[in-house]
């Protein structure tokens, strides 16, 4: 019983890990936000309008912690990130101006010793506005 019930839990974080937070974003043309952020990533987000976010598990706490968030072609972001387990470490809801075509990045150290899941809530200022993001975890 205990290896499905581990089957199941694996197979729902899977698909969850990229879940819609809230309304449907879609991929947008014109290139990527965020760039690939290699083996070390756990979230990959290139490139989404409209608001959305997303939700995963699974980290390390041995590693340290960086999460990014970038957007462009106008208007801002706002980014309310969760660490379910350690909600004393999240940080504040925070904005990103997003002034133009090149995208802006934000990047925000949580540091080592986080376990669990985490979730985030992306807010567009318009439903034009394109975002990404990253979490990482870097060896």
């Amino acid at each position: 019983m205990k290896k499905k019930q581990a089957a199941g839990l694996a197979a729902l974080t899977a698909a969850v890990t990229l879940a819609v937070a809230s309304a449907p974003a879609q991929a947008a043309p014109g290139g990527e936000i965020i760039g690939y952020p290699g083996p070390d990533g756990l979230i990959w987000i290139a490139d989404q309008t409209g608001p959305s976010g997303f939700v995963s598990g699974g980290l390390s706490p041995r590693l340290d912690t960086f999460i990014t968030f970038g957007c462009a072609d106008g208007g801002s972001i706002e980014v309310a990130f969760h660490l379910q387990e350690h909600p004393d470490r999240d940080p504040a809801p925070f904005t990103v101006a997003c002034p133009g075509t090149t995208p802006t990045h934000v990047t925000i150290p949580l540091g080592t010793d986080l376990r669990g899941g985490f979730t985030a809530t992306v807010t567009t200022s318009t439903p034009s506005v394109r975002w990404g993001a990253t979490v990482v975890q870097p060896e």
